[in-house]
Parts: structure tokens; sequence; C-alpha cells
């Protein structure tokens, strides 16, 4: 970055001088840990911030891939999968888990995994005041119907996180959402 746009936009500056791994690395470990997870099933409603797993599930002949009209068809398909023998992750984005609440009590009463991957909007450097009130709800909706809610900040965390929660829902029958910072995501440009 040259000098004269440094001094133009600061904040320009400073997000350059963040490592590129952080942005770049994660998406391709946390796929590498699902996969080592046996994940074989993936739902999701179409997310930037999810487009590199998208990508490589979709690519990948093992796993079944599911776009859905909403994100509680993933619950249900979540479920389904688990009866079948399947492993499974639902990807969505922080404003489509209003749209779960009612869905999500058929895991936690029947006890059945559930692994869900949440795109946190409405946080750091968000432009769309839209996505606050479910950004801000997000986590205490998912543990006021019964979820364990786990959030990470750093590639690092996620990749770690990611392990842990796969572990824990499907050795120990849990039902997960991981929470993925706004700030590890970047800020969305329209």
């Amino acid at each position: 970055m040259t000098a004269s746009l440094q001094a133009k936009h600061p904040e320009a500056a400073a997000s350059a001088a963040l490592p590129a791994a952080s942005g770049t690395q994660w998406p391709d470990q946390v796929y590498e840990v699902l996969k080592a997870a046996g994940i074989n099933q993936m739902s999701y409603v179409p997310d930037a911030g999810h487009t590199t797993l998208i990508h490589r599930f979709s690519a990948d002949p093992e796993v079944v891939t599911n776009v859905l009209t909403t994100e509680e068809e993933g619950i249900a398909i979540a479920a389904g999968s688990w009866l079948g023998g399947k492993r499974s992750v639902v990807l969505m984005q922080s404003s489509g888990v209003g749209n779960c609440i009612n869905m999500l009590s058929l895991p936690v009463q029947a006890r059945f995994p559930l692994l869900i991957l949440v795109t946190m909007r409405g946080e750091w450097a968000e432009f769309n005041p839209w996505q606050v009130p479910m950004g801000q709800a997000t986590g205490a909706s998912l543990r006021a119907i019964g979820l364990r809610v786990l959030r990470a900040e750093t590639g690092a965390d996620l990749v770690d996180t990611v392990a842990q929660a796969a572990s824990m829902a499907f050795d120990a029958d849990q039902q997960i959402a991981v929470l993925i910072g706004q700030r590890l995501l970047g800020k969305k440009k329209w």
C-alpha cells in the first residue's frame, strides 16, 4: 500500500497489516477438520462468509450438499442424516438463526447430534442496520432453545473450536452452534 493511500485511508492500512493467512487458510482448515470428523452431508443458505466451505464441500464427491430455501430445512436434514447413519453440518448466517428457533426443538428434544456454523452479522464494521438485532440476539436465542454455543474470533481459534464442536456433537449427542465472529470474516463490501 502506498504512503499516500495509507494517509488517506488509515483503516485500510491497518487491515492490510493483518496476516493474510487469517483470511485465506482457516476456511480450508475448517473443511479438513469437518472431513476428518466424518461430515458427509452439508446444508446451507448461500452466504459470502461460507463461500470457501460451500465450494469445497460442493466439489467433494463424498459429500451430499443441499442448498436450502430457508435455514430450518437444514435442521431437519441434519436430523434425517443422523437417522440414516450420516453426519451433517449446517451453514448459515446469524440472520437465519431466527428462522430456526422452532425447528431447533427437534434435535434438542430428540437428542440428535447437531453441528451448525454461523457467520455473524450485526457486529464489527456492520453497514446494514437490519442485521444488528439478530446479530445481538443470536447467541442468547440459541442458548435459550437449548444449544451449546461456542464462539471464535481468529482463524486458529475457529479451527480448534470446530474440531471440538464436532466431537461434542457426534460423540456426545450434543447440539452445538459455532459462532464465527464478523471481524474474522472481514468488512462486507457492497
